[in-house]
């Protein structure tokens, strides 16, 4: 399999590394490329961020393969995936749920008046969402989810709690998955609804994880949403979310960041020394690099299937499993064999002046748990991949 890109594609992967490259000698530069910030680095969370991502969208970056009638510029998709590799590779924010999750779906599903109002503003990079998908009963079997939509007047009454929602703390508005007919079996009754973030009846409680990436649960009470607000179709929910899903799957884990970091884990053995001598004249150690290496190789394919299949028109959701699957683990083995070749040192936290590389790997460590979950954990990952690809019986 030919790996290389076209020649047009590569010159719009040096026109981005132009860009960040001017991008990089901006005074708040150190917030906006963080790559030790592991997954957290997507986010635009930050004053920095922000004007970053509206950067990006002077350049023309936003809503790239959107049709030309919403502004866009109806290129292939593979140019969103190439500016997410470029901007995942040095940390700074990706173009994000609006223009994949939120604006895809509402191009293909939305109102009119849903268009209007936040197409636009997805492409100038002026609003921020948050997904609202996860509840403490319903995180992997998200069918399950409870959150009640119930008619009132020219809307609906909504109430219930999410749990782990990302983005929730900074976002404008909240994508809602909410249950409208509890008595559908409980993939047909799920609905889709946006939110404003401020309204007076949702609470939010950041909650930070072990790998200091903050998340939220949020209380929904009496919440109030009109009919226009609806995205698409009453009960048509489920089926907007596994569509985005697939999207967040494709464009999210990009492989730039295992690169990075496999170069950066090559660079600590040959400069950490043990006994007078480099870490990487050690036969054990030279061992565990190249399985990593050839692993690193193995990930790079997975993703280029995903590149694949998504440009033939399909939906790669088998590839996208096996990618998300391998690559996210993938990226605990770097950090765990840096914590192993470290000894005792590759505990000191960053804050500490003495730990190797700033600390790098000893949050990388407690980070990178959460790749494994964000998106679909990877447990689903294998059941979507054992009942698509090896037609294996969901019950045994």
């Amino acid at each position: 399999m030919n790996f290389e890109f076209g020649i047009e594609e590569q010159k719009f992967v040096a026109e981005v590394r132009h860009f960040i490259a001017e991008q990089a000698m901006l005074e708040d530069a150190h917030d906006v490329m963080n790559p030790n910030r592991e997954s957290d680095s997507i986010l635009s969370d930050t004053p920095a961020r922000k004007r970053f991502n509206k950067a990006m969208a002077e350049r023309g970056y936003m809503g790239m393969s959107w049709p030309k009638q919403y502004g866009g510029k109806e290129l292939p998709g593979i140019y969103e995936y190439l500016l997410n590799e470029e901007l995942s590779r040095v940390g700074a924010p990706l173009i994000g749920k609006g223009v994949g999750c939120v604006g895809q779906t509402l191009i293909r599903h939305g109102s009119d008046k849903l268009k209007a109002e936040f197409l636009p503003k997805i492409l100038r990079a002026e609003v921020e969402f948050a997904l609202g998908y996860t509840e403490p009963g319903a995180g992997s079997d998200l069918a399950s989810l409870k959150l009640k939509a119930e008619r009132s007047d020219d809307g609906w009454m909504l109430n219930g709690q999410k749990m782990f929602t990302t983005s929730a703390h900074f976002a404008d508005w909240y994508w809602l998955a909410a249950r409208t007919d509890p008595l559908a079996k409980k993939h047909k009754g799920i609905s889709l609804f946006l939110v404003p973030m401020d309204h007076p009846g949702i609470t939010i409680t950041p909650i930070e994880t072990l790998g200091e990436h903050v998340t939220n649960q949020v209380f929904v009470d009496d919440v109030w949403v009109s009919d226009e607000y609806l995205v698409g179709e009453e009960n048509k929910g489920w089926t907007y979310i596994c569509e985005a899903l697939d999207y967040e799957r494709f464009t999210f884990y990009t492989f730039s960041p295992l690169e990075e970091k496999f170069n950066r884990l090559l660079e600590l053995v040959k400069s950490t020394l043990r006994d007078g001598r480099p870490l990487s004249s050690d036969p054990c150690v030279r061992r565990d690099m190249a399985r990593l290496a050839t692993e690193v190789e193995t990930a790079k394919m997975l993703q280029r299937r995903v590149i694949y299949t998504a440009s033939t028109g399909e939906v790669p959701s088998v590839e996208a499993a096996e990618c998300k699957l391998f690559s996210t683990e993938l990226h605990q083995r770097l950090s765990r064999a840096a914590m192993d070749f470290l000894g005792e040192d590759g505990l000191l936290h960053k804050d500490d002046e003495d730990a190797p590389m700033a600390g790098k790997w000893e949050w990388s460590y407690r980070a990178t748990p959460l790749d494994t979950i964000g998106a679909g954990t990877s447990e689903i990952q294998k059941n979507i991949i054992a009942r698509k690809k090896l037609q294996l019986p969901l019950e045994y």
